[in-house]
């Protein structure tokens, strides 16, 4: 079997790795992950027997550069006392598409990284890469009965999270002239009979 060359790997497939990498990696480390996968995709391709799949075997390879820098990350020590302001590189097109989401709606991107990493997982896979559920199973290798599961869990805390509490969603009676302290209840005798003819 004859493999497609790799450049052309690249050029359908660069945007997905790039998104999945800046969705699921370590804060200012996507283009680390991108380039790993990148890197190690390159590495197995003469070795690969089928060209079948080679989306899902990238975001496979993805997803695994990205879990694989969060334990780095874990045994890194951070011996700093005072965090320093942040570097702004240029972002590339898809970095700058989940960076732009992430300025735009703090909150939200703060909630998807506070999920599970199984749901975070999951749910990036599904939203930002747009698989269907059969191909983020074979990326989290379980089942896509499972893989539904993990996005349904994932959009519920996303959705209590996100949910405005009950005071926010209560009219304000405080100061309507129908409910003033001043004025009396409405009672039941206040209210006009009905004709029960």
């Amino acid at each position: 079997m004859t493999l497609p060359p790799f450049q052309l790997l690249v050029d359908a497939h660069w945007h997905d790795v790039a998104r999945l990498a800046a969705a699921l990696a370590p804060p200012g480390e996507a283009q680390d992950v991108s380039q790993q996968a990148w890197t190690q995709a390159y590495a197995a391709y003469p070795r690969l027997r089928g060209a079948d799949n080679l989306r899902s075997w990238l975001l496979t390879i993805t997803h695994r550069a990205a879990m694989d820098a969060h334990r780095a990350r874990a045994r890194r020590p951070d011996p700093v006392t005072e965090l320093p302001e942040p570097a702004l590189a240029p972002a590339t097109s898809a970095a700058a598409d989940v960076s732009a989401s992430a300025e735009s709606d703090p909150a939200l991107w703060a909630a998807v990284a506070a999920l599970p990493v199984r749901q975070r997982e999951a749910v990036a896979l599904r939203y930002v890469c747009d698989l269907d559920h059969a191909t983020v199973a074979a990326v989290l290798t379980t089942t896509p009965g499972a893989t539904r599961r993990l996005v349904s869990d994932g959009l519920a805390t996303l959705r209590r999270a996100l949910a405005p509490t009950s005071t926010d969603l209560a009219p304000s009676t405080a100061h309507s002239p129908a409910h003033s302290p001043d004025s009396p209840a409405d009672s039941p005798a206040d209210s006009p009979a009905e004709d029960r003819s």
